[in-house]
């Protein structure tokens, strides 16, 4: 057992002194924050990182979810991804995020886990998890056993020759469509990071998996009034109907005319890359054209342009490929709720 203090913070301005200049110190040992703790602690039993102080936040009062028609939904950091799926507010102004949340983890989990822990969580790879084996991610310099080894899980886009690791989160696919905002504190103020901008990809530091300042706080996600609650779906292919991560998801939200063609559109791929996968270009190809099988097909391609398979994932291309048309051609028709998207995704018939 590694031992470790645990510090209850009053006040966020005292979490993050607590936290005290985690650059400056061993990336294995660097004290966490933490609040659910659904993936820390995780971390924490596999020794993937061993911190020695945890300041939790739990109660810093970062729990609200809120709306305004200027600045759209607040979701407080520390509100628990179950409240936030099953919130009014955002079942009318974003279910597409709502949809997201409820296609993860388990529902203990998801009643445990924390809207700003969502971001943050780790990599499933298990390479990543079996410390006796090199990982760049873990070890930077040792290499990735990832590559050439067994690959269903990892990256078809974006990947490196350091890492081929994906990003686990639904929510963050779903946040990605609807060009979220994360809102942090440091210093002396609070500043948005544009979500786009938020994760990176591995390139030759894979260990990083944000662009997170080491002193900051995450204090809500903030998602801005969109034309896409009436059109929109979150679609995942597992290996399981349940509590595991996606082979390939897709959220998608449409933008609709009266006469039916497309406005403006968002289409983000997760299970693909080291984040979630956007690209507007792809989007546009949409604009101005009916949202026909055809016309998605095309997002697709372009979408997918430059996907290299490592052997066991080579699948993940044609996947990613058809789920990408299908959740265009099922948005087309009308926001899907959770529970028909799980069997629209499965491709069984959604009965009302």
């Amino acid at each position: 057992m590694n031992p470790f203090t645990l510090v209850s913070a009053c006040d966020s301005r005292g979490a993050r002194q607590a936290l005290g200049h985690v650059a400056q110190q061993p990336r294995i040992t660097r004290p966490q924050f933490i609040a659910g703790g659904t993936n820390v602690l995780d971390l924490m039993k596999a020794g993937v990182t061993q911190p020695s102080r945890l300041v939790d936040i739990s109660g810093l009062g970062l729990d609200g979810i809120e709306w305004s028609p200027e600045d759209g939904l607040r979701l407080g950091a520390t509100a628990h991804n179950a409240d936030t799926a099953y919130h009014p507010l955002v079942s009318e102004h974003a279910p597409l995020l709502a949809s997201a949340i409820l296609a993860g983890a388990s529902p203990q989990i998801r009643n445990a886990a924390t809207n700003g822990g969502n971001l943050l969580q780790r990599t499933r790879c298990m390479y990543f998890y079996d410390v006796a084996l090199p990982c760049n991610k873990r070890a930077p310099g040792s290499g990735c056993s990832a590559i050439g080894g067994v690959t269903r899980q990892h990256a078809i886009l974006g990947a490196s020759e350091a890492c081929i690791a994906t990003h686990p989160s639904d929510m963050c696919v779903a946040l990605a469509a609807l060009e979220a905002h994360v809102e942090v504190e440091r210093g002396q103020g609070r500043e948005l990071i544009a979500f786009s901008d938020f994760h990176r990809l591995p390139g030759d530091h894979p260990e990083h998996d944000t662009h997170l300042p080491s002193d900051a706080l995450i204090t809500a996600l903030v998602i801005p009034p969109n034309p896409y609650a009436a059109h929109s779906v979150y679609l995942k292919i597992r290996d399981r109907a349940s509590y595991a991560f996606a082979l390939v998801s897709v959220a998608v939200g449409l933008e609709l005319s009266d006469k039916g063609a497309v406005v403006s559109a968002r289409v983000a791929l997760g299970g693909v890359a080291h984040k979630p996968w956007r690209l507007e270009e792809a989007e546009a190809l949409l604009v101005g054209k009916p949202p026909t099988a055809e016309a998605a097909a095309r997002v697709a391609d372009r979408l997918l342009q430059g996907a290299i398979g490592q052997g066991d994932n080579d699948f993940k291309i044609e996947l990613a490929r058809r789920l990408v048309v299908r959740g265009i051609t099922v948005a087309a028709h009308g926001t899907v709720t959770n529970d028909t998207a799980l069997k629209e995704s499965s491709g069984e018939q959604a009965h009302e």
